[in-house]
């Protein structure tokens, strides 16, 4: 079971915004691309979402930026994960050409299925039932913690990622 890359971002993001001590500090895009290493445009789409399902609040303007806009105890892991995998399955199903067409519409997959994603035995396979469930059991552990829970040791995380942005200067104070 993997996320993407969209989703480990998108907690990234949420665990930079809970550790910055100032809670009316504000981040900018930059500051925690910086920090992560990670594409500032790819990180936009991620923030605009995370910002429209009301986790984050975003300040436009000059002296704008983002923070949190719950408190960390109220952001649940589970649901960050289903927000930002809406099609989480452990491997893709398809049926092979020519197989169930009922089974192939009922993946809500939009991507194409590559040639080795097809399957022939899909129509009837009891695999998915058991990945399903692995799914299930997953996301149940993730319902048990919150950003809280996994920003505890707020401090130590605060000096690393701090260090890696290479300047604290760009975060914004809101008076």
């Amino acid at each position: 079971m993997r996320l993407t890359n969209y989703s480990d971002y998108a907690l990234r993001t949420l665990m930079y915004l809970a550790v910055i001590p100032d809670r009316n500090t504000l981040a900018t895009i930059t500051d925690i691309a910086n920090s992560y290493q990670i594409s500032r445009s790819h990180l936009t789409k991620i923030i605009h979402q995370l910002a429209q399902i009301g986790y984050i609040e975003s300040i436009r303007g000059k002296n704008g930026g983002i923070r949190l806009a719950k408190a960390a105890q109220d952001i649940n892991l589970g649901e960050v994960i289903r927000q930002t995998e809406p099609d989480f399955h452990v491997v893709p199903c398809f049926p092979a050409p020519g197989c169930d067409a009922q089974s192939r519409s009922n993946s809500k997959s939009k991507a194409q299925p590559k040639p080795a994603d097809y399957c022939a035995i899909t129509p009837v396979c009891k695999l998915k039932s058991v990945f399903a469930e692995a799914t299930g059991a997953f996301l149940k552990v993730m319902d048990n913690y919150t950003l809280a829970d996994i920003v505890a040791n707020e401090e130590a995380l605060w000096q690393i990622l701090k260090f890696h942005t290479g300047t604290v200067a760009s975060t914004q104070a809101i008076n």
